[in-house]
């Protein structure tokens, strides 16, 4: 047992957890409806409470400090768990709403065809989904999960207070139109490739990283159109416009129904590539919320499937 000298008085927690997430005394007003003046008293006093500093400002705004950023990962739970015990108590029949944003090529390719399912078997989820570019700023938009294709190279760049649930870690390989192949001649070596057109999403970073492990390192940039999103770039591919790397959860039918074709080499197979997974990220204090906890379950399942 704590004794109660360990707990602060509750209106400093609250307003602590709000700015830290905003990044802002003002925006954290604004969320818990105080004048900006209390909430600045509110830090002060949490920080002479506990006799360490929890925010620094900077030119933007306020940071958490690295004391800061570990208490208020567990005082969002705490504040989160008592807003969820005390809302069901008060509307135990009040509707989930739950808002999720993904990127566009998957959202199209993959998610939009099983979506419907998700609704028909949680008719009390009010849902709000949303294809984006990019992904979002959890502390200052109210969005409760995120879906991106997160690159290896990329997974350092998820900030602290945000949770991730990896869910499929496909292989990446070549694609092209039937008709586009005909006319190749047949690929004795990976290098093979940079004398074609290659279709990039935002960069050639894919093609890149997934010809290293096919013992190619290219010099300069590589050929072919940057066209920002993967269902654009297999759609090129089946205008025989260039060859593009998909993977199966992109590709629907195509290889069964003979749109596009996988390029294989003459001799050895290529080295298998796998240089991203499917992450759904979320706020770590909705993490575990009735809608998104459901969300989790079904696109987990729906994806071993």
């Amino acid at each position: 047992m704590f004794s109660r000298s360990a707990f602060p008085p509750i209106a400093s927690l609250r307003a602590f957890e709000a700015v830290g997430r905003l990044g802002g005394i003002r925006k954290a007003s604004k969320e818990i409806n105080t004048d900006h003046g209390a909430v600045s008293r509110h830090i002060r006093s949490l920080e002479s409470w506990l006799g360490a500093k929890l925010l620094v400002r900077d030119g933007q705004g306020y940071q958490l400090t690295e004391t800061g950023a570990a208490y208020h990962q567990e005082i969002a739970k705490a504040i989160h768990l008592i807003g969820s015990a005390t809302s069901g108590i008060m509307q135990p029949q009040e509707r989930l709403s739950l808002s999720i944003w993904c990127i566009p090529g998957f959202g199209s390719l993959w998610l939009s065809d099983r979506l419907g399912d998700f609704i028909a078997s949680n008719p009390d989820v009010d849902l709000d989904f949303r294809p984006a570019d990019q992904s979002p700023d959890f502390r200052s938009v109210l969005v409760d999960g995120d879906i991106r294709y997160l690159r290896y190279w990329e997974e350092a760049d998820v900030p602290k207070h945000v949770r991730v649930l990896e869910f499929a870690r496909p292989e990446v390989f070549p694609v092209a139109s039937p008709e586009y192949a005909a006319n190749m001649k047949p690929i004795e070596d990976a290098r093979e490739f940079l004398d074609h057109t290659l279709l990039h999403e935002d960069t050639d970073a894919e093609w890149r990283h997934w010809l290293l492990p096919q013992g190619v390192e290219a010099d300069g940039a590589l050929p072919g159109p940057r066209l920002w999103h993967a269902h654009l770039t297999i759609n090129a591919a089946r205008q025989s416009r260039g060859i593009a790397l998909a993977n199966i959860d992109l590709l629907s039918n195509d290889l069964e129904t003979g749109r596009l074709v996988r390029i294989h080499p003459v001799g050895a197979p290529f080295q298998t590539v796998a240089f991203g997974g499917y992450c759904l990220l979320g706020r770590s204090d909705r993490w575990n919320s009735p809608a998104l906890a459901r969300f989790r379950k079904w696109i987990r399942e729906k994806a071993a499937a």
